[in-house]
């Protein structure tokens, strides 16, 4: 976790927040049944929602898998691995890196996990699965690129996706819904669940960069792949 913020510990889990919230944070913060949370309307999984309290407006995520797993059982569950390999935590990791290189991402307000499965022995029980959830500021008046490409400045997009690259960040998912615009027309990358720190080569860049593609011919067809075109033309040779 970064150094400035606190860990609270309670039977099967544990959450952090940044130190300002330590004294008003609970697991109730990451309960999407929580008063007055709205889901989110697109991407997403359908585990992330609207909230608001003390932190501000935020969202917050669960993680969930896709694909087959899903379909087989099991959609929040993952093995425990040990505190330092819980995804939420990771994910946290991997904002406040960017935030401090001075990209646009969203603000990690918090992060928690909960243990479950066979009952382990020791100090602190738990079992060997575990849920956990993130919650992140909130980027007002965003909308995605997946919905207003007819208003999207590719050039921007491209300065965007050559930062993270720089800062040495690779998205495990840059996709159409995981770039927003806000309401001054700048560009904010959200999203980061297995996102890799490091340095990324050239050709993990454009893997990043042709996943963004299907997304973009998912979406929209033939006018996402027009679109990747005038996107395609803004990187670097």
């Amino acid at each position: 976790m970064p150094p400035d913020w606190a860990v609270h510990r309670f039977p099967g889990g544990a959450f952090c927040v940044p130190a300002r919230f330590a004294g008003q944070a609970g697991p109730d913060w990451f309960d999407a049944a929580r008063s007055g949370a709205v889901p989110v309307g697109e991407g997403g999984r359908q585990a992330a929602w609207f909230v608001d309290g003390v932190h501000g407006p935020a969202v917050l995520r669960h993680y969930r898998r896709g694909g087959l797993r899903a379909r087989l059982g099991g959609r929040e569950s993952y093995l425990w691995l040990g505190e330092s390999r819980v995804r939420a935590y990771a994910e946290v990791k991997v904002l406040d890196h960017l935030r401090r290189a001075g990209l646009r991402v969203p603000e990690p307000l918090g992060a928690a996990y909960w243990r479950a499965g066979i009952a382990a022995t020791g100090p602190h029980p738990g079992g060997i699965l575990y849920r956990n959830a993130i919650l992140v500021a909130r980027i007002q008046g965003a909308q995605a690129l997946a919905g207003r490409l007819d208003r999207a400045d590719p050039a921007a997009v491209a300065r965007a996706i050559d930062a993270m690259h720089a800062a040495g960040v690779w998205h495990a998912d840059l996709n159409a819904y995981n770039i927003l615009f806000d309401a001054d027309e700048r560009v904010w990358i959200i999203d980061f669940d297995r996102a890799r720190l490091g340095v990324v080569s050239p050709e993990q860049a454009k893997k990043n960069r042709l996943r963004l593609r299907r997304s973009l011919v998912k979406v929209a067809g033939a006018r996402g792949a027009q679109w990747w075109d005038a996107l395609s033309r803004c990187f670097p040779p």
